[in-house]
């Protein structure tokens, strides 16, 4: 720390080893106790899944949820939701669009004319509409909002992890092992950041036939083992299940039953509530 130093980071433009990034306060009308990222170093493993029945599984059990989706290049949580009302603007700032059961949604694909249009933006403007989506929509009063990162640590979890006061982030994995390796880079930049890790769920786990028999189509599962080795706490597992992707294409995630949904909004909430 220099011998100038007045401890006021706001002020100072030194990158020093002291320096603490200055998190964003969100819109004057949004009051949101708490906010977890689900995050993968590896596109494809669920993310917006997990995302998806965290959500509904809060909502549930009672709590007043948002979700951002950070995913701009490949927004997917409208269409788990069946969403298909554009978010409207207010002379004071951008309002949401609230699921079938209430919970409070944005994304990019709220805001285009065809939700297949490619968003071909550089990483600058990317960062900028998720500090948008943080700072001018007005989510009102929330318990929980849960944002879904897009893969990787580059520009867009880099602009989350220091915009956005997070209480923690959930890593979600799937049972191949490049998969893991891949997914300790997310684990390790949450670790440098500084962002608490909640713990982690394993997508796409196993698969279980008519007859009750468990095949791990995707090979024994190393839950126990990379949890253990990076000290995690373990969330949930995660079957393949039909019934979960026919909810996710036809919009329907609200209505979908599974016991999953309880088993890790249980677990969840246990580890925050710890």
């Amino acid at each position: 720390m220099s011998e100038k130093c007045n401890g006021n980071c706001s002020e100072c433009s030194s990158d020093c080893a002291e320096r603490e990034i200055q998190k964003e306060k969100p819109h004057k009308l949004s009051k949101i106790k708490k906010v977890y990222g689900i995050v993968s170093g590896k596109g494809g493993v669920g993310k917006s899944l997990i995302t998806s029945l965290l959500s509904v599984g809060m909502s549930r059990k009672g709590k007043k949820v948002g979700i951002m989706d950070a995913d701009i290049t490949g927004p997917s949580i409208p269409k788990a939701f069946g969403l298909i009302d554009k978010a409207e603007g207010t002379e004071e700032g951008i309002l949401p669009v609230s699921s079938e059961t209430g919970i409070k949604i944005m994304s990019v694909n709220l805001l285009l004319d065809d939700v297949t249009s490619p968003v071909v933006w550089r990483g600058p403007v990317i960062a900028g509409v998720i500090k948008q989506f943080w700072q001018e929509v007005i989510w009102g009063e929330l318990d929980i909002m849960f944002i879904d990162m897009p893969p990787g640590t580059s520009d867009v979890p880099l602009t989350v992890f220091q915009t956005v006061p997070l209480d923690g982030i959930i890593i979600v994995t799937s049972p191949q092992e490049l998969v893991s390796m891949i997914v300790t880079k997310a684990v390790k930049m949450a670790e440098m950041m500084k962002i608490p890790i909640v713990g982690i769920v394993e997508n796409m786990s196993y698969f279980k036939s008519d007859d009750g028999k468990i095949h791990m189509i995707f090979g024994e599962s190393r839950l126990e083992e990379f949890a253990g080795d990076n000290k995690l706490n373990i969330i949930g597992r995660i079957p393949i299940d039909p019934k979960i992707a026919e909810a996710c294409d036809k919009g329907n995630m609200e209505r979908y039953n599974g016991e999953v949904i309880n088993d890790i909004s249980d677990n969840f909430l246990k580890l925050i509530q710890k």
